[in-house]
């Protein structure tokens, strides 16, 4: 099952921005605010000051800084003039030193006093430059340090690459994701189409920028609708239902640490959440366990929409729908615009029903890694990408995945979904975190383990006797490993195949 995306790509980010002139395309709470003239006019004239720094079509330009007007600026302005290449601001000197050099960043756009690790880690070479708001506003660029030949106002066209992302190297070095301006299109499109956004619709803005969920979802295709995109400095929970009060916003799209977050506040919150309903809740970038979202749905009286996304694909590539179409709980819905399918090892195509990996294609697909043949050799078979993920399709066309390949947990010779664990580990009433993860085994190969954050009394015992209820004997964990928090990665994603690592397990 897949809805086809009709409208032409061929396009830069600029030419998105199509919303009407004086409706607000950018909200910063207790900050500014940008209309769609001022939103086109500040990322055009922006774009025209780095080409007058010496930077043009295909110079990468790094920035670092935290959610706002600021960083979606300088975010469109560097894509349009060259490649943004946007990083976490709270990385250490090495990691944005690593970061530059892999990129061969020529230059950093920060936010004056913030992210001093970023500019200590610049080298010689490259140009600093901060962003500014003026009076009326409006922003510019001043350069504190290089002196380029300026170059002829020359904007980015759609095969130009507008963002180098990486990989997130969780198991090897991070891979470089060359995202080209009509894929990023693609993609904005084909989420527009899939929750029917409108220019009615307010986003509120919970991801960082420097990550494809945020940029995709939350900020681009919010601006491809012409509709308004609140843009807090980052997600606090405590102040996220006085954001809603205070901007209404229509949806939103997170991570489910974040829903959870949010969940376990709700009760303080009920008269803000009944007055302000949302037409929909997003939730990607990691799976949302049936038992969150179907609290979730009572709690918020509103339709919750797990989809399925990567970087390589500019995010989405498959999603649950709006009602009246079926959203189905454990399954990350069907492409839009995308083609999803399943294939073995030797490269076939796979029926409905049977297990294998997830490939997709579709005009959202990056061309391939840069300058990382060995890589695209192995990700890439007959015009399909293959994501790493394990799952299936089910009677109706519903994407069902059972795990990433490198996740899944091989015990004696038997694969074993952690998702599956964590989903009943979650719905005991003293858990309220879980995460099933492999451990070295001498004579199984791996064991089954799992982490846990408690909200009450439970020993490992009976949390064993209650799994062993629900779940086949060899998919019980072994251990329970009781924790103040888990450890998650920048984007509140769970770091599960590095665990047994994290909490110096070194077998059995």
């Amino acid at each position: 099952m897949t809805l086809e995306a009709t409208r032409d790509v061929q396009k830069t980010l600029l030419e998105l921005l199509v919303g009407a002139d004086e409706h607000l395309a950018l909200k910063a709470p207790g900050g500014g605010g940008l209309n769609y003239r001022q939103l086109r006019q500040s990322v055009t004239e922006l774009a025209g000051q780095l080409n007058s720094f010496g930077f043009g079509r295909g110079d990468r330009i790094a920035i670092a800084m935290g959610n706002g007007l600021e960083m979606i600026v300088s975010f469109l302005a560097a894509a349009m003039c060259g490649t943004a290449a946007p990083l976490n601001p709270k990385y250490k000197q090495d990691e944005f030193a690593f970061y530059y050099e892999d990129t061969q960043a020529k230059a950093l756009i920060t936010v004056p006093g913030t992210v001093e690790a970023a500019l200590a880690a610049a080298n010689p070479d490259m140009s600093l430059i901060s962003v500014k708001i003026k009076e009326d506003g409006l922003l510019y660029f001043s350069l504190d340090r290089g002196t380029l030949t300026a170059r002829p106002l020359e904007l980015a066209q759609p095969d130009d690459i507008a963002m180098i992302l990486h990989t997130s190297g969780t198991t090897s070095r991070p891979k470089r994701v060359p995202i080209r301006h009509r894929n990023m299109v693609a993609s904005a499109y084909n989420i527009v189409s899939t929750y029917q956004l409108t220019p009615a619709d307010t986003t509120l803005c919970v991801m960082p920028l420097f990550h494809i969920h945020g940029i995709m979802a939350s900020m681009l295709a919010t601006l491809a609708s012409g509709g308004t995109v609140i843009c807090p400095p980052g997600f606090e929970a405590l102040k996220f239902w006085s954001v809603v009060e205070s901007y209404k916003p229509t949806w939103y799209s997170a991570v489910p640490t974040m829903h959870q977050m949010l969940l376990a506040r709700a009760e303080r919150n009920l008269e803000t959440i009944k007055a302000n309903p949302f037409r929909f809740i997003r939730s990607s970038s990691a799976s949302l366990p049936p038992v969150i979202l179907e609290r979730m749905e009572q709690t918020f009286g509103t339709p919750v929409l797990e989809s399925y996304g990567m970087t390589e694909a500019s995010h989405q590539m498959a999603s649950n729908p709006l009602p009246p179409a079926f959203h189905k709980a454990g399954t990350v819905g069907y492409g839009f615009g995308v083609e999803v399918a399943i294939m073995d090892e030797a490269g076939n195509l796979l029926e409905k029903g049977q297990i294998g990996e997830v490939v997709v294609r579709g005009q959202n697909v990056i061309d391939g890694y840069e300058n990382n043949p060995q890589a695209n050799a192995t990700a890439f078979t007959n015009g399909w990408f293959r994501t790493g993920d394990q799952g299936l399709l089910d009677s109706d066309g519903y994407l069902n995945l059972t795990g990433r390949i490198k996740e899944l947990i091989n015990r004696g010779g038997e694969k074993i979904s952690p998702l599956e664990i964590d989903d009943v580990l979650l719905r005991h009433p003293a858990v309220a975190e879980a995460l099933a993860f492999a451990v070295p085994h001498k004579t199984l190969g791996e064991e089954v383990h799992a982490a846990l954050v408690l909200k009450g009394d439970v020993t490992e015992n009976e949390l064993r006797t209650y799994c062993s209820g629900l779940l086949a004997e060899f998919k019980v964990p072994r251990k329970f490993h009781f924790l103040e928090e888990l450890p998650r990665g920048a984007t509140g994603k769970l770091q599960r195949i590095n665990m047994a690592k994290t909490l110096g397990i070194t077998g059995e």
